[in-house]
């Protein structure tokens, strides 16, 4: 059976280089204390760390880690950072945004973050979630139904 499944058409690195000028660009001239420096460097590392841990795994693993084209994906992986998170790329992405808006300082450098989220969650994950099950059936549900789409609870 043909796999016709595609993510949104602009790749979720892309979109988190948009939002993080658009938190650039809302702050123009941040100037982070040491310690807010210290925390934003901190959580960038944390997360960056994760999502080259999550794209490691799909590498060693022979799959694609292209978010376009969902029909490559020739594996199921569920351990390392995938035994608590179905997307640690995009929480990793995610803590980067959220280090730039730290490192900012303005409640204002937020909002590209929580529009990246936004985006990645209704536009981009659920056809994911789609060829995910079409391609690996109940080993996915299964998946699915104990481990989180982001963190916290499963949904």
């Amino acid at each position: 059976m043909a796999h016709t499944t595609r993510g949104f058409p602009v790749p979720p690195p892309v979109l988190g280089l948009a939002a993080a000028l658009a938190q650039r660009a809302l702050v123009p001239r941040p100037r982070p204390s040491a310690p807010r420096r210290a925390v934003a460097v901190a959580v960038a590392a944390a997360s960056a760390g994760l999502a080259g841990s999550a794209a490691g795994g799909f590498r060693r693993r022979g799959t694609t880690v292209n978010p376009i084209r969902l029909g490559e994906s020739t594996e199921l992986v569920v351990d390392g950072p995938f035994a608590h998170t179905r997307n640690p790329m995009y929480v990793g992405m995610a803590g980067v945004l959220t280090a730039h808006a730290v490192w900012r300082g303005r409640p204002a450098a937020a909002l590209p973050l929580l529009a990246w989220v936004a985006v990645i969650d209704n536009l981009q994950i659920p056809p994911e979630e789609a060829s995910m099950a079409e391609l690996f059936g109940d080993r996915y549900a299964s998946y699915r139904s104990t481990v989180p789409r982001w963190v916290g609870p499963v949904r």
